[in-house]
């Protein structure tokens, strides 16, 4: 039996070859045996609540009225909210909402203006 190499994911040296990739049976890990096609990370895409791409500076609106979190305030459907910065996370929008200061938002509750 050849020597298979250690599950990069959790170290486990119990991997094993199943049509072309490893398989780690701890962690579920799985990597192809070719090195020339590596396991790069997607890039993640953010889209709003209507599936349009979302970048880096575009302007959204709200689509629902949303509580802050910790005051009464509540911010009002169709807030306008300028120059957003995709993040990861739950909440993937900072943004700073013009009379209530820097907030994060999700992508579900906008759309892009």
């Amino acid at each position: 039996m050849s020597a298979l190499p250690p599950c990069p994911s959790c170290g486990s040296t119990y991997a094993y070859e199943d049509r072309g990739q490893f398989i780690c049976p701890e962690c579920g890990h799985e990597w192809t045996v070719d090195p020339s096609v590596a396991d790069l990370p997607e890039e993640r895409v953010w889209k709003d609540a209507n599936g349009n791409v979302l970048q880096d500076g575009d302007t959204v609106t709200l689509i629902k009225d949303l509580k802050v979190k910790g005051s009464s305030a509540v911010i009002k459907v169709g807030t306008k909210v300028r120059g957003i910065r995709l993040v990861d996370g739950d909440h993937d929008i900072d943004c700073k909402i013009e009379g209530f200061g820097a907030m994060q938002l999700k992508s579900e509750f906008v759309r892009k203006a």
